[in-house]
């Protein structure tokens, strides 16, 4: 079957006629193992920072109608989010073809990088890596980027870099540092001829000493592209593989990643002639959760909602890079322990990482910059790499920090019902994620199956049970048990609050209320009094009723008392039940020491006025 060719606008014709068939640059030196490592750990930073530019501007571009697109302009855009997309997954297909060339030598994963934006110091004088959102600097940066050997282009205005070239490695340096390369293309070349000359003179059998079952490969994540790097013509195959999709074969670019975006800038040019207000791109603005360690000028977020959801997409994207490092560097795991921890990442990505990178870049950046929405910044906590190194360590942490990460899927402030159903379907995809990790955990760290979602009316009933236990010490001559009674009325209070929330009453009854009221001492018995002498039996007292204390199933009050302070956390249906603490409750009116107070001569409740404003039922 016939390919169509791609289409050809005046952009892709200019630069035919530039060429890309000029003489390939010389390789550079590497001369031992070590320098070779150090090239492909600064190959694999390339291909993991340029995958990040890539999806930062696929996040940027607006996804329907209702965000001001015709249905002309919302199919180009779909069309070009779909490209680079795909783009990016090729460029995650180049690292893990990098991973395996560096395993395939003996050296360990390399899955860091530098935060953005990266020091113009850190690469060749000819490389700039930056996050910026889709538009003509982006892709004209991303030609630049992915040219192939030969092509006399510019980079965008603004993305030039401007230090110095650094001097040549030289025959015989005994210590690894970086090189100059003009393209991306050049390195690949200089690290395959590397390999050649390494084989060369020491042996295939010297150069690959590592583990072959540390390959990524089909069966594992799906590419078939994924080359198991084994000697020096699996290698060769590997390079072959990341140049053809990047820079094309020598002379034919057009279906390359080169030519891809070519066309788009070709066809967004032609669509903003046609229509001066086309907007394809959402507000973004590149935006940073925490300050960077170096001296940088990127603002901050200052929107509590939008910096939460930031958070929770850096999370999850650390989390796959855990993911990844332990795949490349396990050392007992089983065929399908790999599978399962190859199938969490394709997972976190499509589950995870995309749906938030999609939310968060159509959130307020903040007060501070009116109409601008953040984006997804790829913080990475730790720039250098972090690598679990035993197994059921590792395995037990990976699940962990998943499971946390679904706790973490609230909004923690008021937000549109788009925000709450993005997170809450995130968090029921992290949650299973986690739970196809943890079948291949020893069976003493399974955690135990969470307990049935209680309804509203229990936890309210069981907050009231401690408000209850601590009631009768809220006035005791102990400053430390009065203040622990105040704090349990005070979290009662915040109980009622969060009734639209049964998830969030359900953590303060557990984790708040709970525990403060084991901190309590139980109440001393009552003195025992002598039998009063027989009588006939009186009436049956009408039950009390703890919940509203004035109604006619109450007990009537002495003359002179005041009514006891009302329950802060009972809503007004909520039927009677025993208190489920275990220590023994006291009637109201009963103090610790088994006599009734008497009455204040203004009717004063026994509490003193500042704990009971505590106790008080909201309004």
């Amino acid at each position: 079957m016939t390919e169509e060719p791609l289409p050809r606008g005046r952009l892709a014709q200019v630069i035919a006629s530039r060429g890309g068939l000029a003489p390939p640059e010389a390789p550079f030196v590497i001369e031992h193992r070590e320098a070779l490592i150090y090239m492909l750990c600064e190959a694999a930073e390339l291909e993991h920072g340029i995958m990040c530019q890539y999806l930062y501007a696929a996040f940027s571009l607006k996804q329907s109608q209702d965000e001001g697109l015709t249905a002309e302009e919302e199919q180009a855009v779909t069309r070009w989010r779909k490209q680079i997309s795909h783009v990016a997954t090729q460029e995650m297909l180049h690292l893990s073809l990098v991973q395996n060339l560096l395993s395939a030598i003996g050296a360990a994963p390399h899955l860091s990088r530098p935060n953005y934006p990266q020091p113009a110091s850190h690469y060749p004088a000819g490389v700039h890596l930056a996050l910026i959102p889709f538009g003509d600097q982006a892709l004209r940066h991303f030609m630049f980027l992915e040219r192939p050997e030969g092509m006399d282009i510019e980079d965008a205005a603004g993305m030039a870099a401007f230090h110095r070239a650094a001097p040549a490695m030289q025959h015989g340096e005994i210590v690894p540092r970086g090189q100059d390369f003009a393209t991306v293309g050049h390195l690949y070349r200089s690290i395959e001829a590397g390999i050649a000359h390494l084989a060369e003179k020491y042996g295939e059998r010297w150069l690959f000493v590592g583990p072959p079952r540390a390959q990524a490969t089909q069966p594992y994540f799906g590419w078939p592209e994924l080359v198991a790097v084994t000697d020096v013509a699996s290698a060769q195959r590997a390079i072959d593989e990341i140049l053809e999709q990047g820079e094309g074969p020598r002379g034919h670019w057009q279906r390359a990643h080169f030519g891809q975006f070519v066309a788009i800038l070709d066809e967004y040019t032609q669509l903003c002639e046609a229509n001066p207000a086309f907007d394809p791109v959402r507000p973004v603005l590149p935006v940073n959760v925490r300050p960077a360690e170096r001296d940088t000028d990127i603002p901050l977020v200052t929107d509590p909602v939008t910096k939460r959801v930031m958070d929770l997409f850096n999370v999850s994207y650390e989390i796959l890079l855990l993911m990844l490092q332990r795949f490349f560097a396990h050392t007992e795991e089983t065929d399908p322990q790999l599978k399962a921890l190859a199938d969490a990442t394709i997972a976190l990505m499509f589950q995870a990482i995309k749906p938030l990178g999609d939310l968060v870049a159509t959130l307020p950046a903040g007060p501070d910059y009116p109409g601008r929405t953040a984006g997804p910044s790829f913080e990475l906590f730790y720039e250098s790499d972090y690598v679990l190194p035993h197994r059921e360590a590792a395995w037990i942490l990976l699940t962990e920090r998943i499971r946390q990460a679904a706790d973490f899927c609230e909004p923690g402030g008021p937000c549109d019902l788009q925000v709450t159903d993005g997170l809450r379907e995130v968090r029921s995809s992290l949650a299973g994620i986690a739970d196809a990790l943890a079948v291949h955990l020893p069976a003493r760290y399974v955690p135990e199956p969470p307990a049935p979602a209680e309804d509203l009316a229990t936890l309210l009933a069981r907050a009231e049970d401690y408000y209850r236990t601590a009631l009768p010490l809220a006035s005791a001559d102990d400053p430390a048990l009065a203040g622990v009674a105040a704090l349990l009325g005070s979290a009662c209070q915040t109980v009622r609050a969060h009734q639209g929330d049964p998830r969030s009453a359900a953590r303060l009854v557990s984790s708040v209320l709970r525990p403060l009221a084991a901190t309590l001492p139980p109440p001393p018995e009552p003195p025992a009094s002598p039998e009063p002498p027989a009588s006939p039996e009186p009436p049956a007292s009408p039950e009390l009723n703890l919940r509203n204390p004035s109604s006619p199933t109450s007990p009537p009050r002495r003359s002179g008392t005041s009514p006891s302070p009302p329950l802060p956390c009972a809503p007004a249906s909520a039927p009677a039940r025993r208190p489920a603490c275990s220590r023994r409750l006291l009637p109201f009116r009963t103090l610790p020491s088994g006599r009734r107070r008497p009455a204040s001569k203004r009717g004063a409740s026994p509490i003193s006025a500042s704990s009971s404003a505590l106790f008080r039922r909201p309004s």
